[in-house]
């Protein structure tokens, strides 16, 4: 999977591992775009930011990128709505957490949106913000709805505890961890 990073965000995540994403970056055409994108042998894009939203062009993108027959999905906070995605995208969606500094931003409504084979993403800074997600969960029947998805903030909250928590409420989700993390630390466009 290739990934486009735009840059720009509304929001200041506690635990932001893009900071870099707030500013800067480079004005890139469609074609600009695609031309880098011929480059990887792939046909998966991934849409990501910051917050790819918040720029107005996101849409024609997404769907342009889709009209190619690229298998798009698009990472969103969440904070800004999601009804005019394209239909062929996959959204995976975060709902902030309360450790996050950013729940109040939640736009709830945008789950009305979403499509059964969606995301929805809870990063988890500690237990705390576990027990919130796991009430969001049955709230709002997530884990009926979509796929859910649980990541531990980076050297925060242990993915052993996460994954022991997981297991033992038995709950029917998937857990990720931060593969990039993992791989490149915090090399910037990685």
């Amino acid at each position: 999977m290739v990934f486009v990073r735009l840059t720009g965000c509304p929001l200041r995540c506690v635990y932001c591992d893009t900071e870099y994403a707030f500013q800067g970056g480079e004005q890139k055409s469609f074609l600009d775009i695609v031309t880098q994108l011929n480059h990887y042998n792939t046909d998966f894009v991934c849409v990501t930011g910051g917050e790819p939203l918040a720029q107005k062009e996101c849409h024609e993108l997404l769907k342009q990128l889709c009209d190619m027959g690229k298998y798009v999905s698009l990472e969103t906070s969440g904070a800004l709505d999601i009804s005019q995605v394209d239909p062929r995208v996959s959204i995976v969606m975060d709902l902030k957490t309360p450790a996050s500094g950013e729940e109040t931003k939640n736009k709830i409504d945008n789950l009305e949106y979403l499509k059964p084979s969606d995301q929805i993403k809870f990063v988890l800074s500690d237990l705390s913000d576990y027990d919130w997600a796991k009430n969001m969960i049955a709230e709002h029947r997530l884990d009926e709805r979509f796929e859910v998805l649980m990541s531990p903030v980076w050297q925060k909250l242990s993915a052993t505890d996460l994954a022991n928590k997981i297991i033992s409420d038995q709950l029917a989700i998937r857990m990720q961890v931060k593969l990039h993390k993992i791989l490149w630390g915090d090399e910037p466009g990685k």
